[in-house]
């Protein structure tokens, strides 16, 4: 730099011209030292790095690589190059100083940014992490350590004392709880979601409200992301799931086994007592024949001790074709090779209504896929729709269109 300087000067170049000139200089070879650093850094050193990281066994390193947590560090090797010319710049007096290590705490925050990114991914490689997921923390904590940076970084340029803008973070703290309040709350609803275990990814959830019914995929510092049945993506706010309710299927997924209830109904004009005549007949029935034989004697030997007169079957006890119906749909439920057989089965009547009375059945499906479970519940009641005229009964239904065509038919030819 020195021929430099004389060179011009002997040419008759004046001295301040000559010392911009030497210190554009310096300049440029300062800038172009610390890209030339960061090339073979970026270019020789990280892609030996990384066929060594690929190579190896261990998996954390690997996610290290892929977060880019390398690639952010070696930002670091231009600052400390331009670092090592401070001397030269020394008519800039302490403000070189305070560019170059606002430079160190920028690369610092991204650097520290992708660790976090990194430990998070490490993290979510272990089961643990389906119940406990810490990227609602994680993002606080980033956001901590952000603010921190930038204020460190603001006050280093202005030549104070980081503590004194840090000090005065408490007074603005109101300022942005008003502003940034569904953050906040979201933040705050984060952090109960994954302390209290109410939901982890890979649950399904139901929310009418928002119109999701899916799988949690994704659960962040202020949303719940839920991929419904068709694909689609609904985002729910954290603060929704503590402030609203929400249905999660976890307890069924857990057992192994999935509800099975649905009513038929039956026309109450089509229930009546079972006569000899109909009882031999359902006796052929093999889940049935040992419950009628059973209660064939059992009331036979009632209506004799109360010397009931069985000429009319309102007298005393008799079956019904409803009663033995739902005891034959007990029975195929029990031997039925995809009901779960430890959990409640039920077959129940409701209240009867305009539309019948309905016949409730209360199992668990030993398959908790959506598409098998709708097969078994589909082969459940064809079954129960092809067997219930067996028993004298008829499924309720509205007219249709043919069937008042047939009644008008039925009704011309009677005249």
């Amino acid at each position: 730099m020195e021929t430099l300087g004389k060179g011009l000067t002997d040419h008759g170049v004046a001295p301040e011209i000559v010392q911009i000139v030497l210190m554009l200089a310096v300049l440029l070879v300062a800038i172009l030292s610390s890209g030339l650093g960061y090339f073979i850094a970026k270019k020789v050193l990280l892609p030996i790095l990384g066929k060594k990281i690929r190579k190896n066994k261990v998996q954390w390193d690997d996610i290290l690589l892929d977060a880019k947590v390398l690639q952010r560090a070696l930002l670091f090797v231009p600052l400390i190059i331009l670092n090592a010319f401070e001397p030269v710049f020394e008519f800039l007096g302490p403000l070189y100083e305070r560019i170059i290590l606002t430079g160190f705490i920028l690369v610092s925050a991204l650097t520290i940014g992708a660790l976090l990114n990194a430990l998070n991914l490490i993290y979510s490689s272990y089961e643990i992490a389906k119940e406990r997921p810490i990227k609602g923390v994680v993002q606080i904590v980033r956001i901590v350590i952000y603010m921190i940076l930038a204020i460190t970084a603001v006050a280093n340029l202005l030549g104070q004392n980081p503590l004194v803008y840090l000090s005065g973070f408490g007074a603005t703290a109101a300022v942005f709880s008003f502003i940034f309040k569904d953050s906040i709350l979201g933040l705050v609803a984060g952090m109960l979601l994954s302390i209290n275990d109410m939901l982890r990814i890979g649950d399904w959830i139901e929310m009418p409200k928002y119109g999701a019914n899916g799988d949690v995929i994704d659960i962040t510092m202020n949303t719940v992301k839920v991929q419904n049945f068709d694909k689609t993506i609904t985002t729910v706010p954290a603060y929704a799931m503590i402030s609203d309710s929400f249905i999660n299927w976890r307890g069924m997924m857990d057992q192994g086994a999935r509800r099975l209830k649905r009513s038929l109904m039956i026309d109450i004009a089509s229930v009546r007592f079972l006569d000899p005549e109909a009882m031999e007949k359902l006796k052929k029935i093999h889940i049935l024949r040992e419950y009628l034989e059973e209660k064939e004697l059992e009331i036979a030997a009632y209506n004799k001790e109360h010397d009931i007169d069985e000429s009319l079957l309102v007298n005393g006890r008799h079956l019904t074709n409803l009663g033995v119906f739902r005891i034959y749909l007990m029975n195929y439920l029990k031997g039925h090779p995809r009901v779960h057989q430890g959990m409640t089965q039920m077959v129940r009547q409701l209240e009867p209504s305009a539309t019948g009375v309905p016949v409730e059945l209360y199992v668990f499906v030993d398959d908790i896929n959506w598409a098998s479970f709708e097969t078994v519940q589909s082969d459940i009641f064809d079954h129960i729709f092809a067997v219930v005229e067996t028993f004298g009964l008829r499924v309720f239904q509205n007219p249709s269109g043919s069937d008042l065509r047939r009644l008008t038919i039925e009704s011309r030819d009677s005249f």
